[in-house]
């Protein structure tokens, strides 16, 4: 199965330009993909465009990751109901250092290797280049009744389209063509929103050079209620640890629904196409075990965490849902269990209550609107129903002290099943 026929059968196909398969098929060929520098991480709204780069490159093609400092201070219209925010020349930098440092985990970079991956950022050949020259030796090839037609921007044309966004298509078609004549990049690939643009530049490329270039994109990935992947109620899911723990990123790929996980592994994973679709088979004879949603979360939280952070997802997602002994949650340092804590509802206590006989701890609950009162709480602990650090409390005359607190500031108060609330006693 080559590239292209594996691209197909795992439905990351949209639109292909003719001759793009068979030039894979001839030689190693130079493809690239450009990313947007809007922030200093990539989001798993990214994934599906730096896993084709790898794709491309595991087929034995040299990938080439572009990193748009001068186009992310324009602003593409693509995809988009309204202009963006523009960026300063720092913040930018500040963006592509951080998305570099990401990309570097995913693709190959060993110079010595003939397919060794390249990262690229059009401000280089951009920053110099005068108005004056890109309108004569750009903008005479490309007509505006051509760049009209773009559905890019007929959709905001509606809602409003300034001509610094308009001008985007030329500016990256420039990429493609500039590209393709000192590397010798010849395929642009990217999302099905930005064909438009990609056409462009084999238009350019063909006009300008007289030289032939193809282009392939994938459709866009939206969940199966229709909303965006890679974004939650909480936000969106960085590729950075320090805004979306690797808990937190591991529990996102564990929680999809049965129809996004048959996605998401044909989509991001690296298995073959045939041992994916006898996952699926299994997983839909019993689907209560959840071994997609595993089986991706796992993979993709070691591709970009590493297998250190992925034992520690798993360790405390058993310590929240499984059940890890006690231990498990109290061997857990203060970084651990805020991290694995994050976004689970918090009240606060005062320190000094839990001194001599301790807080009445049905007075703390009731008061910290944990439960709606006194009673409501008793009922909870005479039924089983609540747990203080993963233990069970029995007697409703249970009074809280500091020796239950871990890290000597913390109660993990759990209600049924996963119904946490996390104290913090100062």
């Amino acid at each position: 199965m080559n590239l292209v026929e594996e691209l197909r059968a795992r439905n990351l196909v949209h639109d292909i330009m003719p001759g793009t398969e068979e030039q894979l098929a001839k030689e190693m060929t130079s493809g690239y993909i450009g990313f947007d520098p809007t922030a200093d991480s990539l989001h798993v709204g990214s994934m599906l465009q730096i896993t084709l780069l790898r794709r491309l490159q595991l087929a034995g093609h040299k990938p080439y990751a572009l990193l748009g400092g001068a186009t992310g201070m324009i602003g593409d219209p693509s995809g988009k109901s309204a202009e963006r925010n523009l960026l300063d020349r720092e913040t930018i930098e500040k963006n592509i250092a951080g998305q570099r440092r990401q990309l570097e985990k995913f693709l190959d970079f060993d110079g010595s290797k003939p397919n060794a991956a390249v990262l690229v950022n059009n401000y280089d050949w951009l920053r110099d280049y005068t108005f004056l020259e890109f309108i004569r030796d750009v903008g005479k090839h490309i007509t505006v009744g051509y760049m009209m037609s773009k559905d890019s921007v007929q959709k905001r044309l509606e809602t409003g389209l300034s001509f610094t966004e308009f001008t985007y298509q030329l500016i990256q078609g420039y990429d493609f063509y500039y590209l393709y004549n000192s590397q010798n990049v010849k395929l642009q690939m990217g999302g099905a929103d930005q064909w438009g643009n990609i056409v462009t530049g084999t238009e350019l490329i063909r006009k300008k050079g007289s030289g032939e270039a193809f282009a392939m994109t994938s459709p866009l990935i939206t969940k199966a209620d229709g909303s965006k992947f890679g974004k939650t109620e909480s936000g969106t899911i960085w590729l950075d640890a320090e805004k979306t723990s690797p808990y937190q990123f591991y529990q996102y790929w564990l929680k999809l629904s049965d129809a996004d996980a048959e996605k998401s592994i044909l989509s991001f994973s690296f298995r073959s196409v045939g041992e994916i679709n006898t996952m699926i088979e299994e997983h839909r004879q019993a689907p209560h075990l959840r071994k997609l949603q595993k089986a991706i979360a796992e993979e993709i939280t070691t591709l970009v965490h590493g297998a250190e952070e992925l034992s520690f997802a798993q360790k405390a997602s058993e310590i929240l849902f499984g059940q890890a002994p006690v231990e498990a949650l109290r061997s857990l340092n203060e970084k651990q269990l805020l991290e694995v804590m994050d976004g689970v509802p918090q009240v606060t206590g005062v320190k000094d209550t839990l001194e001599g006989e301790g807080l009445d701890l049905l007075n703390f609950l009731a008061e910290q609107k944990v439960f709606s009162s006194k009673g409501e709480a008793r009922k909870m602990i005479q039924n089983g129903g609540l747990s203080l650090n993963k233990e069970k409390v029995s007697a409703p005359d249970f009074k809280l002290t500091a020796e239950h607190l871990l890290n000597e500031r913390y109660l993990l108060i759990q209600k049924g099943k996963s119904n946490y609330t996390l104290a913090i006693f100062n």
